[in-house]
């Protein structure tokens, strides 16, 4: 399978991220993130929950080291040249051959910077690695470096983006179709994901999240599935994927009689998700969104059952979990940027009652805005 961006595309990421190195004052960066080696080589694999890491130096020179099982996946979805092979033996310390590799490199004596903040490094790996490290090279907490660059996206990015949303809304209306009273969670959970397979989507970086009953107010993935009853109500959290860029949405349907206060709930997630489009802009921060989102729903009563935060970035990330950086909550003084792309969730969430609500979709920053990349409507759906 080929990259799935143009050679020029693949290099001018290497070289914007060779700059950053350089301008960060460090001779090379250790990649552990395997959303980084994606973005900057194709390198698409889940071979990261072993030991690897990619190398890249101030000049641009990039090697991987990881196992024999990923040999195969780096030539075909990368174009990464320079390939090592740790070997899996009894006592094996892959943080030896990792040392090796940064001083063929010629990495011995200079200063590098290393993603801890990742998936890909647990901290028995890491200790074995900060023991080869020590005395051997000067090292830094890098773990922003390519982040930053991948938050703002390429038109080729935002392409695949707006597919995932259209495979999100395929899923969605899959989900509208077969909600109501008897209807296994399962065939929903099936058809949904079936529908973000069928147009071509990949799996999401987490799994689908559905509940029903009381399951409506755990906002996660539980193991076990159940039977939606008469009177009931049905929260889905879901992803449309695709090239491994995703595009979120979350809704709560109601089953039978709409329950009043659910519908004022509805009223007010929704009311507060477009308050959050509508503060979205190149010069408003994360802050100023969660602000939009808290005023509109603490007026409304719920304070005490929203969420600490409203929404997230998107993009091409891998498991545990489809969250990409950063977090809309409260204070964040990070600012908005063109061509970034987001995830808003408005999450009312009553314990005392057993009640959910839930509404939220995907983003693109405009120059002006924002645009919403779903076609669906924001009206309540009850089946």
């Amino acid at each position: 399978m080929p990259i799935h961006f143009t050679p020029e595309e693949m290099r001018a990421r290497r070289d914007r991220a060779a700059r950053a190195v350089t301008d960060a004052g460090l001779d090379a960066l250790l990649m552990f993130k395997q959303e980084s080696m994606y973005w900057l080589t194709g390198y698409d694999t889940f071979g990261f929950s072993m030991f690897q890491c990619l190398i890249m130096t101030a000049d641009g020179h990039v090697a991987l080291l990881t196992r024999a099982p990923d040999r195969g996946t780096a030539l075909y979805t990368s174009d990464i040249a320079d390939l090592r092979i740790w070997v899996d033996v009894e006592g094996m310390n892959p943080a030896v051959d990792l040392r090796a590799m940064l001083d063929d490199l010629g990495l011995g004596g200079c200063r590098v910077g290393i993603e801890l903040d990742s998936y890909g490094l647990k901290a028995s790996n890491w200790r074995l690695v900060e023991a080869e490290l020590d005395g051997f090279l000067a090292w830094t907490d890098a773990s922003t470096l390519v982040q930053e660059l991948r938050r703002t996206k390429s038109p080729q990015e935002l392409a695949y983006t707006r597919r995932a949303a259209e495979l999100a809304d395929d899923a969605w209306d899959e989900a509208v179709r077969l909600a109501g009273p008897g209807v296994d969670e399962a065939e929903i959970l099936a058809a949904m994901q079936g529908a973000v397979f069928l147009g071509g989507g990949d799996y999401a970086g987490n799994e689908l999240i559905i509940g029903s009953g009381p399951g409506a107010l755990m906002v996660r993935y539980t193991s076990g599935r159940r039977t939606i009853d008469e009177q009931d109500q049905l929260t889905l959290e879901w992803c449309g994927v695709q090239r491994r860029y995703h595009a979120a949405m979350m809704r709560t349907i109601l089953v039978g009689d709409p329950d009043p206060a659910q519908v004022d709930m509805h009223s007010a997630c929704r009311e507060a998700l477009l308050a959050c489009e509508d503060a979205i802009g190149p010069d408003a921060t994360l802050g100023d969104v969660f602000s939009a989102h808290a005023d509109v729903l603490d007026r409304a009563g719920y304070r005490k059952h929203r969420l600490n935060a409203c929404g997230y970035g998107m993009g091409a990330v891998y498991a545990p979990v489809w969250t990409d950086w950063p977090m809309i909550y409260d204070g964040n003084p990070l600012a908005f940027q063109p061509d970034q792309t987001y995830f808003l969730h408005m999450i009312v969430l009553d314990f005392d009652s057993r009640r959910a609500m839930t509404l939220g979709h995907t983003v693109v920053v405009t120059g002006t805005g924002c645009e919403r990349l779903s076609r669906s409507s924001l009206d309540l759906v009850v089946k």
